[in-house]
């Protein structure tokens, strides 16, 4: 069977995407992709404050005989899908002749590479940044060329850190310049733009009968979701199943109910969330969901998330500790400081194994989703107290389509730019750059 991967199955209010199954070739333009050959996705994904380091580099004599270290011991499973990257460095989020401000730069020069224009005011500068780079390459062959998502809100204006905007603490992704590429951090909107008719006249009406008759998106597409499904071989027809109820579980979880369609419930039971989820790692794992159903429906091959903004303060009293996370980044070497910093890049990571967790259950081609997914982790600060734009905590996590030798610390040469990498991984994507930023070359290192 060969269908088109902008085929949706559509409803009242609903476009159903398809997940990339053996039984079915995909078209793309003159090109019939087959579907032992699944795209490469690209997930680009910041936490702020930067890392306690000695809990982050690993030790050992070589580049695969070493040691995990203490953040990665919750994703210690991957280990073999994992590739840390020691030496890289943001020179352009260093103070040079603009003084204070680390964090907005850290962010700012993330993805781009670039230096932030100091200003609190609307003429904000900085540069394009990678994700939008690849998104303008490719973007056309999915139904949408990017996807922003974060636990914060981005800003366009307003004064942030010591005379940066707003707008370089909040947004990790640049259109262009002057452009950031604002962040969604409701799950549910998130839920609604995936899965929701290009008509809002009919996603209003769609959702008032979801609402009055406890109904889920799929009741709206289940006779030809089955009728789809019927044509497929036996072990995709599993896989459109399991697809299925993935869907469906998301939905429980945001109208926080057991089931969707039990007369005894109240009809306010079933009342979207207007905000996020109370609770942080919640609210994380939701949006990891929203990423895989992206990823496994094709809809984008190119997703940012921001775990949370530059500089933020949040406290983690899930995991016991009360003081705010940029507080204690200031550590002044106090052991109790920097041991609450490592639970925190610890916590971080366990949340991420959900992430890893939910692309590698998913059957693709020879191998999982994971196994096609280049999902690059880490900071634009090593070190919270001293602000280190150098030997930054980088990894990549996936198989990158086997176009990444895992499993390995590569270790290049010391203050190697951050956009080499970033060149090197537009190169996987098929996005073809000469240069990008500030980068001086490849790493040649991530293939042997």
């Amino acid at each position: 069977m060969s269908v088109s991967r902008r085929q949706l199955i559509k409803g009242l209010g609903t476009a159903l995407a398809l997940p990339w199954m053996e039984s079915t070739s995909f078209a793309l333009g003159d090109k019939t992709i087959a579907a032992s050959d699944p795209p490469l996705r690209t997930a680009f994904i910041y936490l702020p404050n930067g890392m306690h380091m000695p809990h982050w580099t690993p030790k050992g004599p070589s580049e695969i005989d070493f040691e995990t270290p203490a953040i990665f011991e919750p994703v210690a499973q991957y280990r073999g899908k994992t590739t840390i990257v020691s030496g890289l460095a943001l020179q352009n989020a260093t103070a040079g002749k603009d003084g204070a401000g680390d964090h907005a730069r850290s962010v700012a020069s993330f993805l781009t590479g670039a230096r932030a224009k100091k200003t609190k005011g609307s003429n904000i500068y900085i540069g394009k940044s990678v994700d939008q780079v690849a998104a303008e390459q490719l973007g056309s062959r999915t139904r949408f060329a990017s996807i922003e998502l974060g636990t914060e809100s981005s800003a366009k204006a307003g004064r942030c850190d010591s005379g940066y905007s707003c707008a370089y603490t909040s947004n990790v992704s640049w259109r262009t310049p002057t452009s950031p590429m604002a962040k969604e951090m409701d799950p549910a909107a998130v839920f609604e733009r995936l899965f929701g008719s290009a008509n809002e006249l009919e996603n209003q009406r769609a959702k008032a009968q979801r609402v009055s008759r406890r109904k889920s998106i799929l009741d709206f597409v289940l006779k030809d979701a089955k009728s789809f499904q019927s044509k497929l071989a036996s072990h995709d027809q599993q896989k459109f199943d399991e697809y299925l109820f993935a869907i469906r579980d998301i939905e429980k979880r945001l109208a926080k109910i057991d089931k969707l369609d039990e007369p005894e419930l109240d009809i306010s039971d079933y009342q979207r969330p207007l905000g996020v989820p109370a609770g942080y790692g919640d609210h994380v794992k939701l949006m990891f969901d929203m990423m895989t159903i992206a990823f496994q429906t094709d809809s984008t091959r190119i997703i940012s998330f921001m775990y949370a903004n530059a500089g933020s303060n949040r406290s983690y009293r899930e995991i016991g500790i009360r003081s705010g996370h940029h507080d204690i980044s200031h550590h002044g070497n106090s052991a109790a400081k920097q041991k609450k910093i490592g639970e925190i890049n610890k916590h971080h990571m366990l949340l991420m194994s959900h992430l890893l967790d939910r692309l590698e259950k998913i059957e693709e081609g020879n191998g999982s989703l994971l196994d096609n997914c280049m999902l690059l982790y880490g900071s634009g600060i090593a070190d919270g107290n001293r602000h280190d734009h150098k030997n930054l905590p980088i990894a990549i996590f996936g198989g990158a389509a086997g176009k990444i030798d895992t499993g390995r610390h590569i270790r290049v040469r010391a203050g190697t730019p951050l956009t080499n990498l970033y060149c090197s991984m537009l190169d996987r994507m098929g996005a073809k750059v000469d240069s990008f930023s500030d980068s001086n070359g490849r790493i040649d290192e991530l293939s042997i």
